[in-house]
């Protein structure tokens, strides 16, 4: 059974601001790149991981998350360039 996956009131704003500047994220897309990520890395905090997926041929995004006993939290996410985080 899959987990539910909850976001935080900062990942919630965070996708509003990432509209305001013309990338486009909703819930769903956010829901996806958890469900279905090209890779998943650690995070900076012991608990946290990072799902990422490509956006487009320039760009990925990274969606900060914990994995709790019975949800995903997603923390936060944010817009990178390929180039910098898909290095062989």
């Amino acid at each position: 059974m899959a987990k539910n996956i909850i976001f935080s009131g900062h990942a919630l704003l965070k996708m509003q601001i990432l509209r305001e500047h013309g990338f486009r994220v909703d819930e769903e897309f956010i829901r996806n790149v958890v469900k279905d990520p090209d890779k998943i890395e650690k995070g900076h905090k012991a608990a946290r991981l990072v799902a990422q997926k490509g956006v487009d041929e320039d760009h990925v995004i990274r969606v900060v998350y914990e994995e709790r006993t019975d949800h995903l939290l997603i923390i936060t996410m944010y817009p990178g360039r390929r180039k910098r985080y898909e290095k062989n």
